[in-house]
């Protein structure tokens, strides 16, 4: 039992290391190196519990993606409509971005990393389990007319991917935009993709 709490520490140690280094230096020194020497954990110890430096950055993706989907699922179980549900999800990502910039940034600018691609079968199924019941929650108010019938991938990209993008832009400073701005008009857009015609 022991064991397991000191191996299970030293996890999080390298998890929330990991995230610092990535924060504070980018993709660029966010290497073994700078994990092992910002956590105090030993390379070794590092393979030992995620194989790879590219298995800590794929288990910090999940972890980082888990975070998101469980806020935005818990924002829509809260939802008594499907337009308030809809705003919902959209509210939550924006929310997750705002209040956690660092594993915003992370989710973000690692979607295309090449060491994620190793760990690609596992990250998918990680997001097809997070992202069923809004799958589900969307494909009942479907079936009762309350959102327009579309396919799931069509939902998911109208659903996400205007706050994913706007999101991505805020994170990068590079844009002129201010995420509360944002907020107050996009939900509502992408409620009126979806209502019924």
């Amino acid at each position: 039992m022991v064991k397991q709490q000191r191996g299970e520490a030293t996890v999080e140690q390298l998890l929330t290391a990991a995230l610092r280094v990535y924060a504070e230096s980018g993709q660029q020194g966010f290497t073994v190196n700078a994990v092992t020497a910002a956590s105090g954990v030993s390379l070794g110890s590092l393979y030992h519990h995620f194989g790879s430096f590219d298995g800590l950055a794929a288990a910090l993706y999940i972890r980082c993606m888990g975070r998101l989907f469980d806020g935005m699922m818990a924002a829509l179980e809260r939802s008594r409509t499907a337009r308030t549900g809809v705003l919902a999800l959209v509210q939550a990502y924006l929310d997750f971005t705002r209040e956690n910039q660092d594993a915003a940034l992370f989710l973000h600018a690692s979607a295309y990393s090449g060491y994620l691609a190793v760990h690609e079968a596992e990250i998918r199924a990680v997001k097809e389990e997070k992202l069923t019941p809004m799958a589900v929650w969307m494909w009942t108010r479907m079936e009762k007319g309350e959102i327009r019938p579309l396919p799931g991938p069509v939902v998911e990209v109208l659903v996400i991917g205007p706050p994913c993008e706007a999101a991505r832009r805020w994170l990068s400073n590079t844009y002129d935009l201010d995420l509360d701005e944002v907020a107050k008009v996009l939900p509502d857009a992408v409620w009126r993709s979806l209502r019924p015609e």
